[in-house]
């Protein structure tokens, strides 16, 4: 059976964290589908467009990883494409008990489904894509942040000035 991993979330924006954990899961993976969630609550910095082509061109020429954009339940979206993982970084302890209970009601709901978490690289524990926000809202340097490839201006232009 082919092992794929489902990596979900907003990615607003991809933090080289979120590289950290794809590049170390391709071993462990026949496939890894980054889902795009979609969230009519939560208010995006990026387009869902520009988030999902900025993650295609991090992964540029890596076969085993696909993006999709997706409005509804990750479960739902593990059963569409075949899914036999959610893929789930950690950074701290309160991730992890975060996690733990949305793994444990992804198994309630759908039973064939196992999370798996990867620990983050020590260097990574302090970003995450809020902070880096916070950061680019107010003009900051997120460069040391997210993936070598990301220019920022590329995507938006002078919409991030």
């Amino acid at each position: 059976m082919e092992k794929i991993a489902v990596f979900p979330g907003s990615f607003d924006p991809f933090t080289i964290g979120h590289e950290s954990v794809l590049k170390r899961a391709l071993p462990i993976f026949d496939k890894i589908i980054v889902m795009l969630g979609v969230n009519d609550q939560k208010k995006y910095l990026l387009p869902i467009e520009v988030r999902k082509q900025i993650i295609e061109d991090v992964f540029e020429g890596i076969k085993k990883i696909e993006v999709e954009i997706h409005d509804g339940l990750t479960v739902d979206f593990c059963k569409k494409v075949g899914a036999t993982h959610i893929l789930r970084g950690l950074r701290t302890s309160a991730d992890f008990e975060y996690e733990r209970a949305i793994a444990q009601v992804n198994k309630k709901m759908y039973n064939d489904i196992e999370t798996v978490f990867l620990l983050t690289l020590p260097e990574h524990t302090p970003v995450n894509s809020s902070v880096v926000r916070d950061i680019l809202k107010h003009n900051g340097d997120i460069s040391m942040f997210i993936p070598d490839k990301i220019d920022l201006k590329k995507y938006l232009g002078d919409e991030i000035d």
